[in-house]
């Protein structure tokens, strides 16, 4: 019963980390203030004629970073990957006013989901790793339930094992983006910064992002939660269902 402590001392943690159920349109949202919105800004009004290449990079990137600071505020609560996502949009407003060389935002594109590809491998050595927490969420899944009958099976070491799996999964997904990062932006940014087309395609970049990279990162974030849901109906004998939590209770 000894490998049942860290799981009831995670508990809380997990309640903490779990995220706030976002309001009916959020994921609309989300796309509309961190892509449509700024692609929109950067691709159609960087001329010299309209906002300029300077101010159509300010214009666009007060999109993301207003949204990502509202949705702070709505949660109540520090979320890391925010965070790292507002320092993102700075940095990349920040080398585009300065027109730096346009080779620094493809390193910082790279470097954003190799530090999160990091801090799960990392977490992974530590009492509450990253994936676990996100996958075994309080508000989805009876954790001391399912540890429970984990234990009573034996199996509760090997399911740590597939934890351990799923985040090695996820870590190199983050990896792989990170290289697909690199690799768009010095495809895409060869114009000279401060003039309209780095603007425009800036604009371009930031609406490929999503389906060359977001798209693919999220199917394998998917892959390894099935992964984990599958191995627990295997190692407890029991349907996933039995450790759902009863959202009409809840």
């Amino acid at each position: 019963m000894s490998q049942d402590k860290p799981v009831e001392q995670a508990s809380p943690s997990s309640n903490e980390a779990a995220v706030t159920p976002p309001p009916k349109g959020g994921f609309l949202a989300n796309l509309a203030f961190n892509i449509i919105i700024p692609v929109f800004i950067l691709s159609k009004l960087s001329a010299d004629d309209s906002l300029g290449p300077a101010l159509s990079i300010v214009v666009a990137l007060a999109f993301p970073i207003g949204y990502g600071l509202w949705d702070l505020k709505q949660s109540g609560k520090v979320n890391p990957f925010s965070i790292l996502g507002i320092v993102s949009v700075f940095l990349t407003g920040g080398i585009s006013l300065l027109e730096l060389d346009p080779q620094y935002i493809a390193i910082k594109e790279a470097a954003i989901p190799a530090i999160i590809g990091i801090a799960v491998l990392f977490t992974q050595r530590t009492r509450f790793p990253l994936v676990k927490t996100l996958i075994l969420n309080a508000q989805l899944v009876r954790v001391d339930a399912l540890y429970a009958a984990l234990a009573e099976n034996g199996k509760t070491a090997m399911f740590e094992r597939r934890m351990g799996q799923a985040s090695f999964i996820v870590a190199g997904s983050f990896f792989v983006s990170s290289i697909l990062n690199y690799v768009l932006a010095k495809i895409i940014l060869v114009s000279p910064p401060g003039t309209s087309e780095y603007s425009e395609e800036l604009g371009k970049m930031t609406a490929l992002s999503y389906p060359v990279i977001a798209l693919p990162s999220m199917i394998i974030l998917m892959l390894a939660i099935w992964f984990v849901f599958s191995q627990i109906k295997k190692l407890t004998g029991e349907s996933l269902e039995n450790f759902l939590v009863d959202q009409e209770k809840s």
